[in-house]
Parts: structure tokens; sequence; C-alpha cells
């Protein structure tokens, strides 16, 4: 169909949470690429009849640009020759392109993918100051996605310099600065202290922290330190999303613990805990592995100003991907080693990781891993701060979404599934003790739309009421909720129908999400004096604009 400035969606069967509407046969009208409250009666019509109608997705939490993600996609060209994907015909003159698939798709492919599951926004969750402009250019390259990214801070060189000498305000003039100079949107922390420590020395690339007040470098600088900085400083510049943390120990038994420190650490504050599933392990090193997703959840539900993403672990190939180095060096050296891998060290910033890898259902650990995200997702008392997530492409892509809320809405599906995998470590599972819940469809919606627009704080996100970007998805209801899910009967981005009948129909250019928080600018002298002793990058050619 034609997208005209004026639309009536009729008669679909309305899921939009923010605005309270549960499963309401109503109209959803659309003016100028907004919602609008009403339309006259000649404005054009598309009928909704027995389609349930969303806003569209909003991802939260994936890694679809910059150059750790370039890195992944050269490191599995067979992925891409397996998965070629033609341009499409387009039906106005933008200009279709080409492009790949696999666990990390090429630009292209990754906006109309996206597109193809009714998703119209998505956060890249971790770039390197120094990648900025990289990032800026895929973005710029992934078509209808409204998107933006998180700055890596936490194992940068300066920032732990203001920490160790006490300069709580500049730490956090730093912050802003570095937010406006990137475009970036939020503040990313990866295994704080731990990756700065880990390039810092050991041969044997096995030097990390294991726990908050492990010392790091200065004895004023430990992993507490640097999320209180961090974290206070993004409450105080009232960013729309608050500090976005990937804890300590990521992967390993026992991390449940340090999960909960750092929780803690963080308390009475906004704050967000990204891919919980790898981080809700009990037992200990050099003992089996098992779920503490219960302790994990008991503390989440209890603190509303907690909210976290899952980044549940779907079987199949994945691509491991995060500025975790150390959790990278161990991934592809265990078990032998003799996996493809990449390490890369981010001058002065950060660390990056690669490793392809593969979920196997008959593999103790991710049968475990599995179980875990889905506990986490049935033990959430409160979906608008339990966000569904893979982790893109760490926990697998993120085109297994429909399958994953199949498991989530589908009980004697979850329970057929769970009967197929190694049980060997699930002893003690809530999911083995009868987790009977079955997530509604406005459940669905909660945590794949209306829920992560909220703790992005995107206003225009997420939700169906007057004034909201008009990004729609229409489903096609259907009992086996994956089929439903994988394919759309419409989608629109900005009152454009860009998918119809499962296939792309237009291509726009999705906008970008960026904030840009005011800041003692006298921390722009001392900064030109850290660069012109310290990096190979001038101070006048970092980030992603010109430097004042």
């Amino acid at each position: 169909m034609s997208s005209p400035a004026r639309l009536r969606i009729a008669g679909g069967t309305v899921y939009d949470p923010t605005n309270g509407v549960d499963g309401v046969v109503r109209d959803v009208c659309i003016e100028d690429g907004r919602i609008v409250a009403e339309l006259p009666r000649d404005a054009q019509r598309l009928d909704a009849g027995g389609m349930v109608v969303m806003p569209g997705g909003v991802d939260i939490h994936s890694h679809i640009a910059g150059p750790s993600v370039n890195h992944a996609r050269r490191l599995s060209p067979e992925e891409h020759a397996a998965d070629a994907m033609p341009a499409p015909r387009l039906e106005d003159a933008t200009l279709a392109r080409s492009g790949t698939g696999g666990t990390v798709p090429t630009t292209f492919a990754t906006g109309y993918r996206y597109a193809g599951l009714g998703y119209t926004t998505a956060m890249e969750a971790a770039v390197a100051p120094l990648g900025a402009r990289h990032a800026h250019a895929e973005l710029d390259d992934t078509p209808i996605l409204d998107a933006g990214f998180f700055v890596l801070l936490g194992n940068d060189d300066y920032l732990l310099r203001q920490i160790a000498a006490g300069e709580t305000a500049r730490a956090r003039d730093y912050a802003a600065w570095l937010l406006g100079v990137t475009r970036g949107y939020a503040i990313k922390i990866v295994n704080p202290g731990g990756v700065a420590l880990w390039k810092s020395g050991g041969s044997d690339g096995t030097r990390n922290v294991t726990g908050l007040d492990d010392i790091v470098g200065s004895t004023s600088v430990t992993p507490r330190k640097i999320l209180e900085t961090l974290g206070a400083a993004a409450n105080a510049l009232a960013l729309p999303h608050p500090v976005h943390v990937h804890s300590n120990n990521l992967g390993q038994p026992g991390n449940y613990a340090t999960t909960l420190a750092s929780m803690k650490a963080l308390g009475g504050q906004r704050a967000h805990f990204t891919h919980l599933q790898f981080h809700s392990y009990g037992g200990e090193r050099g003992k089996p592995w098992q779920s503490a997703a219960r302790d994990v959840m008991e503390y989440v539900n209890a603190h509303p100003e907690t909210s976290v993403d899952v980044g549940q672990v779907m079987f199949g190939p994945a691509t491991t991907v995060t500025a975790d180095s150390p959790v990278e060096h161990l991934l592809a050296t265990s078990t032998g080693g003799g996996r493809k891998w990449v390490n890369v060290d981010i001058e002065l910033e950060s660390g990056c990781g690669i490793v392809p890898y593969v979920y196997k259902e008959k593999a103790a650990v991710a049968a475990l891993q599995w179980a875990v995200g889905l506990e986490l997702f049935l033990l959430a008392k409160d979906p608008w701060r339990v966000v569904l997530s893979t982790d893109h492409p760490n926990g697998g892509t993120f085109l297994s979404y429909p399958e994953l809320i199949r498991l989530l809405m589908d009980r004697s599906y979850r329970d057929e599934r769970l009967k197929a995998v190694n049980q060997k470590l699930l002893g003690g599972s809530a999911l083995l003790d009868g987790l009977s819940r079955e997530y509604t469809l406005q459940e669905i919606a909660i945590v794949t739309r209306a829920g992560p627009a909220r703790l992005l704080g995107l206003t225009n996100k997420g939700h169906l009421g007057p004034g909201a970007d008009a990004d729609v998805t229409l489903y096609t209801s259907d009992a086996d909720r994956a089929k439903m899910f994988a394919t759309p009967r419409y989608v629109l981005k900005g009152g454009t129908v860009v998918v119809e009948e499962g296939q792309l129909r237009r291509a726009p250019a999705g906008q970008r999400l960026s904030v840009r928080p005011e800041y003692d600018t006298a921390v722009t002298k001392d900064l030109r004096r850290f660069f012109e002793q310290n990096a190979t990058v001038s101070f006048a050619n970092y980030g992603a604009e010109a430097v004042p």
C-alpha cells in the first residue's frame, strides 16, 4: 500500500502498555509521521481487523555498528558466503542495497532484518570513543532504524587518573564532554577496572579483577569507586538512560555475588545492568556451575531503581564480541583452544575481544545459560524493568527473538524444549520446579517496546499515544507465537509502510539518538594537555565532530 500523510489503522487489537491499552479493538491514527488522536473520516484506511497492533520494537542492547562489530564480520566470512542477501525491490526511489547475514549481518541487512521483525529502534551497546566516527558511519549506513550508541568508560586512563586524584567533579565533566564529542547516548561500563588491569601486564593474559575492592593501579581506584563515580555522574547529568553496567566476572561460576555487590554499590540511584544472564551463576571456581537466578531476581524485584536486560542464550551459532577482553581471552584459550579469535587493545580507553561460538543444547554449560535466562524472565515481578535481549550476537542473533517470545508465552513448548537439553547442571533450577508463568501479549509489548523505550528515556517511542513517532507493527495473530512475531503483516516507520506481507517495501533513513549534557569547559584545557602527552590521536581529531 502507499504511505499517505494521513492514515487510519482501523479495527486492530491494540497493545499499548504505556497508555494502559491491553488488547482493545480501536483505531490508531497517523498524521505526518506522528500518532494523533483522530483524523477526518475521509483519511485513507488500513484494515487491521483480526490483527495485533503494537508500537515498533525497541532493542535496548545490541551490537550492530563500530570497529568491534566490523572485526566480527571479518572473522567469519563463511557465514556471509552462506547467507547472501540480494538487494530487495523497493517501491520508491530509495536505493536498495544487497548485504550478507550470519550472526553479524552487514549494515544494510541489519536494518532490513530488524524491520522485518517489527523493530524500528536499536541501541549499539558499546563503542570506544576512538571508534565513534566509525560507529556513526555504519549507523548512517543502516536503514530504517533510529539508533544511537553507549560510550565505553570505566577503563580509560584519563578517568582513572581523575578518580585516583579524587577529582569527581572533573570526572563528571569529562564524561559529559565525551558524550557530546562522540555524539553518544549513555555511559557504558564494562568490567570496571578489569580491562585496564588486564592490559597493563601479565604475559599469560590472566590478570584481572575478581572483586569490587581489588586495586587497579592506584590504591584509590577500585571497581567499586569506578561504579560509584560514573553512576553518580550519569544521574547528576540527568542523562535519559542511567549508567549501563556490564559487571565484573562475566561468565564465571559464583559471579552472582559480584553482581549483587555491584547492584548494592549503586543502590538508591538509577542503574541498568546488562545481559544479566551472564552474571547470574552460582557455584564457585573449580566446582560445578549452577543457577543463581532466584538470588539475583530477588534483589531486582525489591529495588525499583534497578533495571536489567537478560541477554538470553539461544541454541545455535553466535559471535561473542565484547570490550571485556580478558573474558574473550579465556574463552578462546579454554577447552584446548583452537578457536578463531581476535583481541584488540584500544589506546588508553578499552579493549575488544571476539570469538565465534556455538551454543549446543547438549552442552551442559550452554543448557544452564539458556535456563538461567528464562528463569530471570519468569521470576521478574515487574516486566517494565526486565528487557528482552540476546546481547546480539553474543547470546544469539536478534533473529531468534520470535523463538524466545514463544518460550516465554508457551509453557508446554518451553517444557518440551527443557526435556531436550543437557540436565547435568540444572539441579535447583527454577525451570525444573515447574515455573508455570506464561507471558501475555501485553507483557511482550512491555519487554520489547514500552519498557526499553521508558528506560532509555525515549518519550516518543514504544507507545501509540498522541505525539509518539508513528512506528507501528501489525501482526497476524497465530497460536504459534514464534511464527507470528517472525513475520509481521505490516511495519510502519514514521508513518511510512516499510514492510508489507513480509516483504520490504521502503527503506527510509533512520534518525540518530544522542545527548549533549552541559559541563564545565575548563576540563578541555586539561584534556588537551593529556592528549599531547599520551595519545597518538590529536585532540582536534578525536570523537565524531570538530573539537572546540
